[in-house]
C-alpha cells in the first residue's frame, strides 16, 4: 500500500488560546481576534470546526505484514490457478463469457504494441474487450471533498 496521512500542521494553522474559565463557554482554544465570523470559534481539537483530526494518521504507520515465503509463494500459486476458472472470474464480476479459453495466452509480438488501437483491437478480437468497457464504467466522481483527489 502506499502511505498517506494529514499534514503535521492541519488544525493548528490558526493562532488559538482558551479564555479560561468563568466565561460560561467551554475552555477550548478559541481563535483570537475580530471582525469575522472565525473569530471566538473553537479551534485545535478533534471536536472543533477546522480542528485537526483526533490520532492524526502518520507515514510510519505498520503498512505492510511480513509473510512467510512458502505462504506467499502458495498465494501466488493459488490466485494463478483461480484465474484459470471462468466461474470464478464470473463471480467477481469480470465479463469472460464470450472468451474462448482464460486465461488467455497471445504471442510475444503483443508487447511491441506501440499504440492503444493496437490493443484494442487485439482485445476485440479475443472478444475481450467487454471487461474493459465494464471498467470504464465502474469510474465515478468521488463525494464531497474527495472529488478534488
Amino acid at each position: 500500500r502506499q502511505a498517506y496521512a494529514v499534514s503535521k500542521e492541519d488544525g493548528h494553522q490558526t493562532s488559538a488560546e482558551s479564555w479560561g474559565t468563568g466565561r460560561a463557554v467551554a475552555r477550548i482554544p478559541r481563535v483570537r481576534g475580530g471582525g469575522t465570523n472565525r473569530s471566538g470559534q473553537g479551534a485545535y481539537g478533534n471536536m472543533c470546526r477546522s480542528g485537526r483530526m483526533f490520532a492524526p494518521t502518520k507515514t510510519w504507520r505498520k503498512w505492510h505484514r511480513r509473510v512467510n515465503r512458502k505462504m506467499r509463494r502458495y498465494a501466488i500459486c493459488s490466485a494463478v490457478a483461480a484465474s484459470a476458472l471462468p466461474a470464478l472470474l464470473m463471480a467477481r464480476g469480470h465479463k469472460v463469457e464470450k472468451v474462448s479459453e482464460v486465461p488467455c495466452v497471445v504471442e510475444d509480438g503483443v508487447e511491441s504494441f506501440s499504440k492503444t488501437k493496437q490493443a484494442v483491437s487485439l482485445l476485440k478480437a479475443i472478444n475481450a474487450y467487454d471487461d474493459v468497457e465494464n471498467a470504464k464504467e465502474s469510474r465515478k466522481v468521488r463525494t464531497g471533498k474527495g472529488k478534488m483527489r
